[in-house]
């Protein structure tokens, strides 16, 4: 019986590739109206292109820097792909590695920063496992990897997937504790802030057996770097007690804290500035790229739709209350505008605090809300603080008569309560903060003048006699060596 020849036509190629690249396996979820995301696609595409040169034997030749490249991508997308094979296209990258693994980590952290919520489950299981592997072999841009996944775990966030992600990071660091030790150990400070962070999230709620084993985890991490690598803590500057302070009612703590107390010079400590870097790791890069949009781009009197959708993307639950606070301390410390954009009509970073404060519902949010707002000012030295630090709030306080009077009268009867009675037994130092920060926004004309708020009738006569009393001390000569009886 004769068969008839079948012949294929260009457009059947078409197809064909087509059907070959949707069976390449996924690494995202992705709606069908929404575009190919170029590195999921540049991934797939070296992998289709160079699987019949994933599988052993492998060549003992030493690529082209362009062929090096896409064989990196190729074996990232088919160990994230092809867990049962995850170990062979493990030893495959450790053959070819001509760059310290630079390269490989780096697609790693975009994989990170631009993907990670995206990723299917499996793909994620399989990211934590070559992360070990990479911490494994010291590759180059390992503490850029381990930052990035810290910063994909979000603030009061209870799904599960938070969650688990949680758990993989502090089994991941525990595991790799010797290690981190000696290569990364600015690495485990990152973390202990993260882990300090959300741990007051998650001692806020009872739920299940697992999520008690979660907390006692980042618990033990926490106090493991506390009472063993002391010295790391105070890589992390004054806000690693704002962060303490909130977890004084957790057991484990109150014994770190008193020995922090008796073991270390605390005034010290509260007059070493937090690097920015550490507000980074509390706002996912999504997050933050939304807010320099916002504070960028967006003019003053349009920002009410953009502010809704950015509550409604990253505020949408009371729980997620609690990231307004990183985000405060992000915008006051990790995001200095251009002097053009405070020149513009862009909306300026006060107007968004002010804008954030009216998100809290919950009283222990605003009250961290606003300590973040102002901890800058309780311990600022100008020669060691950032004046941008500090602009925020004294602006807020200005700008916000008389319309909002109640949000100035609020935010200085805060200022005056967290003097009195942050640190009763350091109260001389906070007093000599607030004086300089004072000081510093007068001379450099952040604020033309105080009267603003000193001469204003509607503010409570109380509020504005303590602040009278506390501008006169700042106009004082040697105003540093003065008590704060004055205050009482």
């Amino acid at each position: 019986m004769a068969v008839n020849p079948v012949f294929i036509t260009p457009s059947c190629c078409s197809v064909i590739t087509n059907r070959l690249t949707q069976m390449a396996s996924s690494l995202i979820h992705k709606a069908t109206y929404e575009a190919d995301n170029s590195l999921d696609s540049s991934l797939r595409e070296a992998f289709q292109l160079l699987e019949p040169q994933l599988r052993p034997p492998f060549p003992l030749t030493i690529p082209a820097e362009a062929k090096y490249l896409n064989l990196n991508r190729a074996i990232l997308y088919g160990i994230l792909s092809e867990p049962h094979l995850a170990k062979v296209h493990i030893k495959h990258l450790h053959g070819i590695i001509i760059d310290g693994y630079h390269f490989f980590t780096n697609l790693l952290c975009r994989l990170v920063d631009e993907l990670y919520s995206k990723l299917v489950e499996n793909v994620k299981l399989q990211l934590l496992y070559v992360t070990s592997e990479m911490i494994h072999v010291s590759a180059i841009g390992i503490d850029s990897l381990l930052v990035a996944l810290l910063r994909q775990i979000h603030g009061g966030d209870f799904t599960e997937a938070n969650l688990w992600l949680c758990s993989e990071m502090v089994n991941l660091f525990m595991g790799k504790w010797e290690f981190l030790l000696e290569e990364q150990p600015l690495v485990l400070s990152s973390a202990l802030y993260v882990f300090l962070r959300v741990l007051s999230d998650h001692c806020r709620v009872c739920l299940n057996s697992k999520f008690k084993s979660l907390k006692q985890k980042e618990t033990e991490f926490c106090i493991r770097v506390f009472r063993d690598q002391f010295h790391l803590c105070f890589k992390i500057g004054r806000d690693v007690i704002r962060l303490l302070q909130d977890l004084v009612h957790v057991p484990e703590f109150q014994d770190i804290w008193k020995d922090l107390l008796l073991r270390t010079d605390v005034s010290q400590l509260y007059q070493s500035r937090t690097c920015s870097t550490y507000f980074l790791l509390r706002i996912t890069p999504e997050m933050e790229a939304h807010l320099r949009f916002l504070l960028t781009q967006v003019k003053l009197g349009s920002q009410t739709r953009y502010q809704i959708w950015f509550r409604r993307k990253f505020l949408d639950v009371p729980e997620k209350e609690t990231v307004v606070i990183d985000i405060i301390r992000f915008i006051c410390c990790a995001h200095h505008p251009s002097n053009d954009i405070i020149h513009s009509n862009v909306i300026q970073r006060w107007a968004v605090i002010g804008w954030l404060l009216k998100c809290c519902t919950k009283n222990h949010v605003e009250a961290n809300v606003k300590l973040a707002l102002f901890y800058d000012w309780l311990f600022f030295k100008e020669d060691v603080d950032n004046i941008m630090n500090i602009e925020p709030a004294i602006l807020l306080m200005v700008n916000s008569m008389p319309k909002y009077l109640h949000m100035t009268q609020n935010l200085l009867e805060f200022l005056f309560l967290v003097v009195d009675h942050y640190d009763i037994e350091r109260k001389d130092l906070i007093l000599k903060g607030v004086l300089s920060a004072l000081d510093v926004l007068d001379r450099k004309g952040v604020v033309q003048s105080f009267d603003v708020l000193t001469t204003c009738d509607m503010i409570s006569p109380f509020l504005r006699e303590k602040l009278v009393k506390m501008l006169s001390c700042k106009n004082v000569s040697g105003f540093n060596h003065l008590q704060p009886v004055f205050l009482q």
